[in-house]
């Protein structure tokens, strides 16, 4: 089953992370089942507004504070604020990301792996 069937509008092509913001997503890899981006974010930059359409396995290179943005510019999350801060080498999970934008407010480059989940079998 495709995870993305449902809200189908509400992932316009134009938005998705390679197409809106390819100075900081890269695809080196993708099939029917999953796709994987290198996601690389130098400091003081911010990305173009942009979606991940699918949930995905994160695994951590390098972190860096970052806020995230909406698509009406309104914080909905800055990094500074989590209760737990990230090393490299960690893994994490992240759901399905509506349009957003991602600032990288901290010193390092924030850069992440993402192994994006399309398919349920």
């Amino acid at each position: 089953m495709d995870m993305s069937a449902n809200n189908e509008g509400q992932w316009p092509d134009e938005l998705d992370a390679l197409i809106a913001a390819p100075k900081h997503h890269k695809l080196l890899f993708e099939n029917e089942f999953v796709r994987v981006l290198d996601t690389s974010i130098p400091p003081n930059e911010i990305t173009e507004v942009h979606t991940h359409r699918f949930p995905a396995a994160l695994y951590v290179i390098s972190w860096s504070d970052f806020v995230r943005y909406d698509q009406n510019g309104n914080v909905v999350l800055d990094a500074r604020n989590l209760e737990k801060s990230f090393s490299s080498s960690t893994a994490l999970w992240s759901g399905s990301l509506a349009p957003h934008a991602l600032k990288n407010v901290g010193t390092t480059d924030l850069h992440i792996i993402s192994v994006e989940i399309k398919n349920v079998i």
